[in-house]
């Protein structure tokens, strides 16, 4: 396994698992966020840019999210 694949095995299993608590807590969402910014940019490092811009997406969805939460 080459290094951008482990990043891309990182990123996704960690969105995985911050989906899953959040709701334990707030900021459960706000790595959930972080870990789509990765994801996206392992998107664009492998070459699938619809990958990255949709994980792109993700992020900004999950950080107005975050910022509405109490």
């Amino acid at each position: 396994m080459d290094a951008l694949t482990a990043f891309g095995l990182f990123a996704v299993t960690a969105m995985l698992v911050c989906y899953a608590l959040e709701d334990r807590a707030r900021w459960f969402i706000l790595a959930f966020a972080a870990s789509c910014a990765l994801g996206s940019i392992y998107g664009f490092l492998q070459g699938a840019w619809p990958f990255g811009l949709v994980e792109s997406i993700w992020a900004a969805v999950a950080l107005k999210r975050w910022s509405k939460r109490p």
